[in-house]
């Protein structure tokens, strides 16, 4: 089946800002087009089969007003005191309102959107994002890790059809302390990506391809040599990380070798028991994922190979619900 890439809108002005190859932003647009008008739908998350979420987190949905364009957005408060309704922004299209002002977006058909939730101003520098290309009557979208972590982030979408499923962050990220989500990952990870939780702390924890060490040049720039020329892959660490370079078309190459799964036998490569085993491997993406809901993040841009992203896309959208947290 093929791979749809993580999708990148316009940078954000204050954001960690990825870059993509043109064969890759190629890749991507093509992606994108295909997904709105043909691709099948996915059954991501817990609820997948249907069954209603029954979890009081999401609270009550039965008084979400009806869309009068594609889907009804409701931004949810879930940063258990620490913002009021009126520190929580959300904006898309130009267009920002606190929660306590406007909490619904009645989404229209758009590609390659991004709807970004700031704590405190409109701009402050606790934020981020979810991505999506909305169709005429579909909804495609996922929260991501790619380029960094800023706030705790699920949504739920729900159909018209019973379709109902939450994906994102787990709940242990929105309830515990930020500077504890902090040192847990610091703990969590090999010394090479401690750095990714301090430099920018306590507002962005990178991933790796945006950090010095890893990049030409930088200590870690060697992190992934050895391993990718020993399946015949040139490449640098940096793009290794960002499925950038030679890796931009090959997502089955690149999602292995950020998984360490490159030499196994291929219908190995896409056992998750097999993932993020030994060295070198992405231990920022395997944080993401085992802090994610049923394990599923965007911790790289070809985390959807074997299904692993917390991509959803589904006919019959009526609404999605976004929880952000601090």
């Amino acid at each position: 089946m093929a791979t749809t890439p993580h999708m990148s809108a316009p940078a954000h002005p204050t954001g960690t800002v990825r870059t993509r190859t043109a064969l890759a932003l190629v890749l991507a647009l093509a992606a994108c087009l295909f997904t709105l008008t043909q691709a099948p739908a996915r059954a991501d998350g817990p609820a997948a089969s249907g069954g209603l979420i029954t979890d009081d987190f999401w609270g009550d949905t039965s008084d979400i007003p009806p869309a009068q364009n594609v889907l009804q957005v409701k931004v949810l408060n879930r940063t258990n005191g620490a913002y009021p309704d009126d520190q929580v922004y959300w904006t898309f299209n130009g267009e920002t309102h606190s929660i306590a002002e406007q909490p619904y977006l009645d989404m229209p058909v758009n590609s390659s959107g991004r709807m970004y939730f700031h704590l405190g101003s409109p701009d402050g520098p606790y934020y981020d994002f979810i991505e999506f290309t909305v169709g005429d009557n579909r909804f495609n979208g996922n929260t991501t890790r790619v380029d960094a972590y800023g706030l705790p982030l699920a949504m739920r979408l729900h159909t018209r059809d019973g379709y109902d499923v939450e994906v994102g962050d787990s709940r242990q990220l929105f309830t515990e302390d930020r500077a504890t989500t902090f040192q847990r990952f610091v703990d969590s990870v090999p010394e090479p990506f401690k750095v990714l939780a301090q430099s920018q702390a306590p507002y962005r924890i990178i991933a790796p391809a945006a950090d010095p060490s890893f990049r030409p040049g930088g200590a870690n720039a060697d992190y992934f040599t050895a391993y990718a020329q020993s399946v015949g892959v040139n490449a640098s660490t940096a793009d290794i990380f960002s499925c950038a370079g030679s890796l931009a078309g090959d997502a089955e190459r690149c999602a292995a070798l950020n998984r360490h799964v490159a030499t196994l036998p291929a219908d190995q490569q896409h056992d998750p028991a097999q993932f993020y085993s030994a060295e070198p491997a992405n231990h920022y993406a395997k944080f993401w994922h085992d802090n994610a809901l049923n394990g599923l993040a965007y911790g790289f841009p070809y985390d959807d190979v074997a299904d692993q992203s917390s991509y959803v896309s589904h006919d019959n959208p009526e609404w999605l619900l976004v929880a952000v947290g601090f």
